[in-house]
């Protein structure tokens, strides 16, 4: 994986007025914000999405799957308002989650060995990332046991793992820490802040205590807004904690200079 990046600072992600319509209503209706890289090492941004839908919007938006109705949002410097866009993005992330499809024989080298193929390594290098992987984050001892039967701590790092063999250069963890035992989840964190020395994290929970020991800042999705107090501003040049404090659940989003404009009512 990369060891570092140049002193000038990087900026991953960088959302700008970005909201997302979820059929009737709107999951996303203002989000905010960077994720920039320091001059050494690499950075983690924890949000707090306590509504279903509002937390899948954004990992939608974040991985290329779906498109922002309105407003600017650039991942690894690809713009995702475009179709190319999204698809080049994809190939620099890495997705962790809580749960997922499986096969019941699947062990868990055969879950972080299937990563690595479905994300396209060639068959001579494969072998070695996914061997990299696991020894980072101690699987090898489980590395035969079925994913089924695996304790939930181990279960849970062999996902992180999966995610991490192609070597990404932004990770999403998206409810990796739910239904977890304290002691768990405390060493769960430990793993993706191991892992944050060469990879950018964005990790989305419902819960926010797990989040500060690994984030160097977590936010709150609340009410479809996101915004971060040292974020890039809104592009109508409206004050970001302006607009937290006075919009209401009842407000329609306000449209942003962009190609693609908010629908109207």
């Amino acid at each position: 994986m990369r060891s570092g990046h140049a002193a000038t600072p990087v900026i991953p992600v960088l959302a700008a007025g970005v909201g997302v319509r979820d059929a009737a209503r709107y999951a996303i209706r203002l989000a905010s914000f960077r994720l920039e890289l320091p001059p050494v090492g690499h950075a983690a941004l924890g949000v707090v999405a306590s509504r279903p839908a509002a937390s899948v919007a954004l990992v939608g938006l974040l991985t290329g799957r779906t498109a922002p109705s309105y407003g600017q949002l650039r991942v690894l410097g690809h713009d995702l308002r475009t179709p190319a866009g999204r698809a080049g993005v994809r190939a620099g992330i890495g997705t962790a989650t809580g749960t997922g499809r499986t096969w019941p024989t699947m062990t868990i080298r055969g879950l972080v060995d299937w990563a690595a193929r479905r994300s396209g390594q060639p068959r001579h290098n494969r072998g070695l990332l996914v061997a990299a992987i696991l020894d980072r984050l101690a699987l090898l001892p489980w590395a035969q046991v079925p994913l089924h039967a695996a304790p939930a701590l181990v279960a849970r790092r062999a996902r992180l793992a999966a995610a991490c063999v192609h070597e990404p250069e932004l990770l999403i963890i998206d409810g990796l820490f739910d239904r977890l035992e304290a002691r768990d989840r405390m060493a769960l964190t430990d793993a993706a802040g191991e892992l944050k020395r060469d990879i950018s994290i964005i990790a989305i929970e419902r819960d926010a205590s797990s989040l500060p020991r690994f984030c160097d800042e977590v936010l709150t999705l609340a009410e479809g807004i996101l915004v971060a107090p040292d974020g890039p501003g809104d592009p109508l040049g409206v004050p970001k904690m302006a607009l937290e404090r006075h919009r209401s659940p009842e407000d329609e989003p306000v449209p942003v200079t962009s190609d693609r404009s908010a629908p109207g009512r």
